[in-house]
């Protein structure tokens, strides 16, 4: 890890005011530092403040800077507010812009931590349940062929569609195994699909529509290199994928079983397939696969994300509080801490009380919502909730008082559900349109608070040529395209952090915000070779409007500021 000693700061403070005058004529005039840090730890200072000075000296003149506990300032310890006014001040004495990233729209688990029900809600409609012993279970059943590959033949197991290169990847293992008889091993992937790397099983699973699973299944692995590449994925026919978790394994661990979820959406059948996708070397073992219903875990309640129960045959609706109680999951959002989703963890049990219209061995039918978690848990927030603009107008607000910042950065990226709960689909918007409406509010909320002050944002959810073209589904957003159109919400002054980097999309990109009169800066880096931008501004060149290039690492990786600087601050 890099790191530095403070005192290299004063050295370079000290410095800086003889030798960056002079390099910085005829550079863009906006030369930013992406920073995500936290500010709480007193080491961090040391680091940031390093990283500084650094930037400084190599003719950067603003830091762009990303913490979560910017929307938790009443729930810190007051040295938070201290260390963040250290690095403000550090930020005037060396005259660098300072601008924080405000608005987690994207991954929206700081948010949620002041309100765990605002995730936006994918719908169960009418999902199966009973009542025994004064309690209501799920009652749904999904079959599965031959779940733990006790039936085989040839190394290909009876029930499934297909198995990549039996004897060669996929084999019955009879001496490692969780449950039974044998589980199923993978090895050698690489070296036999070399090209795909593809180990994979499959078969088609009929499901109910808008219904809630949960599939878990043991793992073992060893010295298995493609463990980020393993997968339970969960395809709808000519639709999208319906799950994006990433699995915790290790590349050596034992037996571990690991969980997801997915909700069938509008779909009556799935491809279904334990495997790897890009494999190299080493072995998996998967054994003892389960499929279920997930009944109420991660149940969301708000008025957007109404809960119903009825009857059998849908005439009676049955009344919370006197027919039945008990529908919240307290784990909800709180899994490791607040705004913290976990997968999988025990099902909340509805009850009946006493003088309940619903009897034992009654079937009911429930209808409710629940988070879609995508990669690490990320959960989105549901942007038609009106309570979420009281949040960002209190984050910006507290921002403003605290720091004063020379700008804002609003940190709309990579919006991954949005449009199914009630509080959307009654506004009969496109999610485009729920984003436009949204990011116009985000600026109005800026402008009210610290006026004629910067605004900037990043380009893909506002992109046709990137996350809102017309490309069919986006992850767990609602409808095909769903993101197209959203930039009409965007203020002409809001300047644009462009990520789009891809050599045959990005001149298209940047016309496009051009033409419609944002300036840009260009969010290069990405931990790969700093020369990269210099085709990137080469593209830029003919462009109007680019007045920037931004140092982005997602690897808190510094050592390259000075480099990508000698490519990245002249116009080409």
């Amino acid at each position: 890890m890099w790191t530095s000693p403070l005192i290299f700061f004063i050295i370079l403070l000290l410095l800086s005011s003889f030798c960056v005058a002079d390099a910085n004529k005829g550079q863009f005039p906006n030369r930013f530092v992406y920073i995500q840090t936290n500010l709480l730890v007193d080491q961090n200072i040391d680091r940031v403040l390093s990283i500084i000075a650094q930037a400084k000296h190599d003719g950067y003149n603003g830091i762009v800077i990303a913490d979560s506990k910017f929307m938790r300032w009443d729930n810190l310890p007051s040295k938070y507010v201290d260390n963040a006014k250290k690095v403000r001040s550090a930020c005037k004495e060396m005259n660098i812009s300072f601008i924080p990233c405000v608005f987690p729209i994207g991954y929206s688990d700081d948010l949620l931590s002041r309100d765990v029900n605002l995730a936006e809600g994918l719908p169960v409609i009418n999902a199966p349940f009973i009542v025994k012993d004064g309690k209501i279970y799920p009652d749904d059943v999904i079959n599965i062929a031959n779940p733990s590959f006790e039936e085989y033949s040839d190394n290909m197991p009876k029930g499934w569609s297909f198995l990549d290169q039996p004897g060669k990847i996929g084999f019955i293992d009879s001496e490692i195994k969780y449950d039974g008889k044998v589980s199923l091993r993978m090895q050698d992937i690489g070296i036999n699909d070399p090209i795909h790397g593809h180990g994979r099983i499959h078969q088609k699973l009929k499901v109910r529509p808008f219904t809630y699973y949960h599939v878990s299944v043991m793992v073992k692995t060893e010295n298995f290199e493609s463990v980020n590449d393993t997968r339970i994925a969960v395809l709808a026919p000519n639709g999208p994928s319906l799950n994006h978790l990433n699995l915790r394994i290790d590349k050596t661990q034992d037996w571990k079983r690991v969980d997801i979820t997915f909700n069938s959406l509008m779909f009556s059948e799935v491809n279904f397939y334990l495997g790897v996708w890009g494999g190299k070397g080493g072995k998996i073992w998967w054994d003892d696969l389960r499929i279920e219903p997930a009944g109420i875990v991660n149940i969301i309640r708000r008025e957007g994300t109404p809960l119903v129960i009825t009857s059998e045959d849908g005439k009676t609706v049955y009344e919370e509080g006197k027919d039945f109680d008990g529908a919240v999951d307290p784990k909800l959002g709180m899994v490791p801490w607040a705004g913290g989703y976990e997968v999988w963890h025990d099902q909340p049990i509805m009850t009946v009380p006493s003088g309940s219209r619903i009897k034992d061995g009654q079937k009911l039918l429930v209808s409710y919502y629940h988070p879609a978690l995508i990669y690490d848990n990320v959960v989105m927030c549901c942007m038609s909730e009106p309570k979420v603009y009281d949040i960002l107008k209190w984050q910006a607000k507290q921002v403003y008082e605290n720091l004063n910042p020379d700008g804002y950065f609003m940190s709309h990226d990579e919006i991954r559900c949005q449009g199914w709960d009630l509080s959307c689909t009654r506004r009969n918007l496109t999610p485009g349109q729920i984003l436009a409406d949204n990011v116009k509010r985000c600026v109005d909320i800026i402008k009210e608070i610290d006026p004629n002050k910067p605004i900037y944002v990043w380009s893909d959810m506002f992109d046709p040529f990137h996350n809102a073209g017309k490309n069919g589904w986006y992850y767990l957003v609602k409808g095909e395209n769903p993101w197209y159109g959203s930039w009409e919400g965007l203020d002409k002054t809001v300047i644009i952090a462009n990520w789009n980097s891809d050599e045959n999309k990005r001149i298209d990109s940047m016309k496009h915000f051009s033409n419609r009169g944002h300036k840009q800066i260009l969010a290069g880096y990405y931990d790969s070779n700093p020369s990269n931008i210099v085709s990137w501004l080469k593209d830029a060149s003919s462009i109007e409007g680019i007045i920037g290039v931004m140092y982005t690492t997602w690897r808190s990786n510094y050592r390259d500021l000075g480099e990508f600087a000698k490519y990245g601050f002249q116009s080409h």
